[in-house]
């Protein structure tokens, strides 16, 4: 399986510097229940001291290639490091995490089997709460799928914390009502 081996090339590359990362995004997506088709895969790391150039020369050592020619400056502005794995040729989107809530993310990441393989992936609440600022009609239906999937067992308190700091920073209102309604309509009222 070609997902396997993406899975596989870049959990062997983030190894080989020991650095931290998680998957997120429609492939997190669903693991957690999401009927999605997506052409596509997000991670996200921590280079904890690393160099971009070292990080750039293990994955494609592991069989990636950068989509853009001048990807470190790319990444220096964007802070996401464009890849496209030369087997499968499906896109890899790398964000660089900064501190605070990436790393808290980071911190709360679960161990699931994808493509054959445990790999690290945002926990469903951060995920939720993620396609939630993403805010696209795909990915609202994301979190309804989790939601339908995941209800009882999710960490509500931990949704409605971060939301209400992505508000306050933001400068946002709309968030706990957008989820208050997708809770509803899995068939839960109370949050």
């Amino acid at each position: 399986m070609l997902q396997s081996e993406l899975f596989r090339s870049l959990q062997s590359a983030f190894a080989s510097l020991d650095i931290p990362w998680y998957l997120f995004g429609a492939q997190a997506a669903i693991l957690y229940g999401a009927a999605r088709l997506t052409a596509d895969v997000h991670v996200t790391v921590a280079l904890r001291g690393h160099p971009l150039t070292a990080l750039i020369t293990v994955l494609k050592q592991a069989g990636f290639e950068t989509r853009i020619s001048a990807a470190e400056k790319f990444v220096e502005q964007h802070r996401v490091l464009l890849l496209v794995h030369t087997a499968s040729r499906m896109p890899v989107d790398i964000i660089i995490a900064g501190p605070g809530p990436e790393e808290a993310i980071l911190a709360r990441s679960r161990r699931l089997a994808a493509g054959g393989i445990t790999i690290p992936v945002a926990c469903p609440e951060d995920l939720i709460v993620m396609k939630l600022l993403a805010g696209r009609s795909k990915d609202l239906d994301d979190v309804s799928s989790i939601l339908a999937a995941l209800l009882p067992e999710l960490d509500m308190a931990l949704i409605e914390r971060s939301l209400k700091e992505f508000e306050s920073v933001l400068d946002r209102s709309d968030l706990r009502p957008q989820l208050q309604k997708l809770v509803d309509k899995a068939g839960h009222t109370d949050t």
